[in-house]
């Protein structure tokens, strides 16, 4: 028997613009937990097509299962779901939220359900479930996320019940109290606490220290740097997410870096795919469950803030054209579907088109050129093939909130604290691209015999104290020492530069025994691995910074063109205070090759060569 469909629409005038409203009313992982709709649960089964997913939750002792149809939305105006069950009273559910900007800058927000039961209690459960209980609820919520826009506030501040853990408010207390006694900042240790204490609990399960730094409008590496001491004294724990390259969706975490494997499923992909520092490992934080238990259910787990680099994505059956104005920030985009290998690429400017036809064609391919569109644009979504397809339209960019793999790994602070931080043995993940630096004292073995060797040991313990603050400074972190020798590694060439030349000129100004320090510097893709139980780098990359340090006299540092094409080496060696010669060798090794090198050092004479101030090199 077939049960007619209630239909259900709501309409509230909202304060906030769509934009302001988005992040919150789209995160229907949050919003169906204020809501209080139970959590769910995933169903381990083959995989769907286009991201459909098998779920359930239970619900006053009833099971309810369904197969959800992917979400569907157009930033920052609609979206929706079709829900499909097969156990519970409800037969069939879509839901559709819109946020239509008005005049005044607010919002008018309109919320549509279509239920239809699935038996006779549903005819029962639907009225009182949806129709009041519900009902009561999305205003409830609706009005409280619009209450927070208006302030300019985001999820971040939302406050939350918090459940201690027995002692835990008076372990909270005394490990401020050591974090600030091993130095840390009073005003960012009083917001690490206060998120612990007050943080909805979505929140605190997933600390991210650069978007609470830029929400509280302070320097990103030093709320990094509270997240990591917090974590070494057990006030907070870390854990590793893989996130997906195509979605950006989180699809795997571990507390170790060694949980890491190499290849990772994503789901609503549908794709394996292996695993880099780079972009797809990222270290989030939470409070230690000994002094506060935070949320571990899902509520929700496809909707739009789930992948927030999609700003739209729309289901079409074969032959079908759909019609969307979306709102979209300069920038370059790429429209994909997930059944189609490739996609079309837009770039958002001025003065671009208006109106463009995106065509998913399962024999001519996806046009190579790159399309200018405006920032409202109107796209025509048209599905020339002959079976269904998911159109996502996503930013190409992104964020920059995350704090990578590869980040943290070439801190300094971070090897100090978490040394045993480590891939397990034989794996190999990449890092993307470093900078890798390879510094030696010149005549070390002659400083031996010519002034003793406790004299002689003595400096060498000082250059590598010298080397380790300059490094750490820049932002760079040191791998190993070997002998007199170190390996360091930085994410970008300018502040590794920067940190050698300030390196050479502390080291010449040493007392009657001035140091030469030699120092090669190449810039390029790496390999993480473990060897002797730290994590470590190899390629060609390493073996090429190596092999520059020889080429080095001690008082120059010589560089790859890979480094010295970047524009901030190149806007440092502007400085006339520099002086910049290339050259060309052949490396051990790479015999079959000439490299184009380049020495960097101060132009100044060697009598001056430790009085001269070098500015850049300590900015």
């Amino acid at each position: 028997m077939r049960y007619p469909e209630f239909r259900y629409r709501w309409e509230w005038r909202l304060q906030a613009s769509p934009e302001a409203l988005w992040p919150l009313v789209s995160d229907t992982n949050r919003f169906n937990r204020d809501t209080d709709v139970p959590a769910i649960e995933r169903r381990n089964q083959a995989a769907l097509p286009n991201a459909r997913r098998r779920l359930r939750f239970y619900r006053l002792g009833i099971v309810v299962e369904w197969e959800e149809e992917p979400f569907e939305w157009v930033y920052p105006f609609r979206f929706g779901v079709v829900r499909r069950y097969s156990s519970g009273p409800v037969g069939e559910l879509r839901t559709l939220t819109e946020l239509v900007p008005q005049l005044d800058g607010g919002t008018r927000l309109v919320y549509k359900v279509w239920a239809r039961p699935r038996n006779p209690l549903g005819l029962i459960a639907i009225p009182v479930q949806i129709g009041v209980i519900s009902a009561r609820n999305f205003a409830r919520v609706f009005r409280r996320y619009d209450h927070l826009a208006v302030e300019g506030k985001s999820a971040l501040d939302l406050p939350g019940e918090v459940k201690f853990a027995p002692g835990g408010q008076k372990r909270l207390a005394e490990l401020h109290k050591t974090l600030l006694s091993e130095g840390a900042s009073e005003a960012i240790a009083e917001r690490l606490i206060a998120a612990i204490e007050q943080s909805d609990s979505m929140t605190a399960a997933r600390l991210r220290p650069y978007a609470l730094a830029d929400h509280w409008g302070m320097d990103r590496r030093a709320v990094l740097e509270h997240c990591l001491l917090s974590t070494s004294i057990g006030l907070l724990e870390f854990q590793w997410d893989v996130l997906c390259p195509l979605c950006g969706g989180t699809k795997h975490s571990t507390p170790k870096l060694g949980g890491i494997r190499p290849e990772v499923h994503c789901d609503t992909c549908n794709i394996d795919f292996a695993v880099n520092f780079d972009r797809a490992v990222e270290l989030t934080f939470r409070p230690n469950p000994a002094i506060r238990e935070v949320e571990k259910s899902e509520f929700c787990i496809a909707g739009p803030q789930t992948t927030p680099r999609v700003v739209a994505q729309q289901l079409l059956p074969a032959g079908d054209t759909r019609t969307i104005t979306p709102a979209l920030e300069p920038g370059r985009y790429r429209v994909r579907t997930l059944a189609l290998r490739g996609g079309e690429y837009l770039q958002v400017v001025p003065n671009g088109l208006s109106e463009v036809v995106v065509r998913a064609d399962s024999y001519d391919g996806w046009p190579e050129e790159e399309v200018q569109l405006a920032p409202e644009p109107t796209l025509h979504f048209k599905n020339i093939t002959d079976s269904e397809q998911l159109f996502i339209l996503e930013r190409m960019a992104w964020s920059d909130q995350a704090v990578t793999a590869a980040d943290v790994t070439t801190m300094q602070l971070f090897r100090n604290l978490f040394a045993r931080e480590a891939l397990r043995p034989g794996e190999q993940i990449s890092v993307g691209s470093l900078t890798v630096v390879f510094t030696d004292l010149r005549g070390s073995t002659r400083l031996y015999t010519e002034i003793g060797d406790a004299p002689a040991f003595g400096l060498v313990m000082e250059h590598f104290d010298v080397l380790r603050d300059a490094i750490n400074d820049k932002g760079g972190a040191i791998v190993k020492t070997i002998g007199d020798a170190v390996m360091a590694v930085f994410r970008r060439p300018a502040p590794a530069l920067r940190a050698m030349l300030h390196a050479q000129q502390a080291l010449a100004q040493q007392g009657k025994q001035p140091l030469r320090l030699k120092v090669g510097i190449h810039y390029g893709p790496c390999i993480a691995v473990t060897l002797n139980d730290r994590l470590d780098y190899f390629g060609s990359t390493v073996n090429i910074a190596a092999r520059l340090e020889g080429f080095s006299s001690g008082r120059d540092v010589v560089i790859s063109d890979a480094v010295r094409a970047d524009p901030e080496v190149a806007e440092l060696l502007s400085d006339s205070a520099c002086f910049v010669e290339s050259f060309a060798a052949t490396l051990k090794g790479y015999d079959d090759s000439a490299f184009e090198l380049w020495r960097v050092g101060l132009a100044v004479s060697e009598v001056e060569w430790g009085a001269q101030t070098l500015k850049r090199a300590t900015m």
